[in-house]
């Protein structure tokens, strides 16, 4: 026991806590199938141990961005490091999110078993493309060049829950459009309705692709870049700890105001991160660029 210990630095202990936070996530998440046991229809689809596996996401993923640069300036100790964060990462951003989607909208039975098994196989994608690409990241020593080859893991995890919450809330917002005359008992169990909730199959199928894709990524280390991602951050930290401020199923949904500012500062988080996806190459010039001047 001792010889790990003296192993470790300071920025190991910080993720080691950012590997708990993801653990903690799927306790919260296991909490909340016995808060969901209520027919979907009847709304049973908010509660507050979801907001608060998301939270523990968001707080794994900013210890995610300090350990780093405090392993670089002030840990001596780094011999554990690169595992501790490949196992961390895997546990807060690959397996914790992905379950939290399959309790979101797996619907507990009132769904058909091709919408569950969809919806399973959508996550099991997830978990395995995140595996490989932590993976990656080790092999291509990634730690030491200014970009990253596909989607991280943390960004991924936020592009995931942004969507997630989104989705989630739509029903209970009184935005969007009206699904309720849609026939799509062959997935979602005659009279049910499905909301928008399909959508987040593409959307996982999209982000598991992201992470394994060789396409560029800026590390958002300064400018501009940087701003904008604080901003992302703070976007969904701020719905995440709204939602959880109100939520009660027996009212929130007659507080459509509420619902909806949670509603847009979901949007906003997913729209800069989508904006970061779609600009990354195009970042990592502009990063050169400051770098040689």
């Amino acid at each position: 026991m001792k010889t790990t210990y003296r192993m470790m630095g300071i920025a190991d202990y910080i993720t080691i806590v950012n590997g708990l936070l993801g653990t903690l996530a799927i306790f919260f998440l296991l909490l909340a199938v016995d808060d969901m046991s209520e027919p979907y229809t009847e709304g049973g689809i908010l509660t507050d141990y979801i907001w608060a596996a998301m939270l523990c996401i968001l707080l794994s993923a900013i210890g995610d961005i300090i350990d780093g640069p405090i392993a670089r300036n002030y840990s001596k100790k780094q011999l554990l490091g690169g595992s501790l964060d490949i196992m961390s990462d895997c546990i807060s951003f690959c397996v914790a999110p992905a379950l939290m989607v399959f309790a979101m909208f797996g619907r507990w039975g009132e769904a058909t078993p091709i919408w569950t098994v969809s919806l399973a196989v959508a996550c099991i994608w997830l978990i395995a493309c995140g595996m490989l690409r932590l993976a990656r990241f080790q092999h291509d020593e990634g730690g030491y060049v200014s970009y990253f080859y596909g989607l991280s893991s943390p960004a991924n995890a936020m592009f995931v829950l942004s969507a997630a919450g989104m989705i989630w809330l739509q029903p209970s917002s009184g935005f969007g459009p009206d699904v309720t005359s849609w026939n799509c008992g062959f997935c979602f169990g005659e009279g049910e309705r499905p909301y928008l909730d399909f959508i987040i199959l593409p959307i996982l199928l999209l982000s598991g692709g992201l992470m394994i894709s060789d396409r560029k990524m800026s590390k958002l280390k300064s400018g501009i870049p940087m701003k904008l991602s604080i901003i992302q951050m703070v976007a969904i930290l701020a719905a995440v700890i709204h939602a959880m401020s109100y939520t009660e199923r027996t009212d929130v949904a007659a507080d459509l105001s509420n619902t909806g500012l949670t509603l847009l500062m979901f949007g906003l988080s997913l729209l800069l991160v989508v904006v970061y996806i779609v600009a990354g190459p195009r970042l990592i010039a502009d990063d050169k660029l400051r770098e040689s001047e």
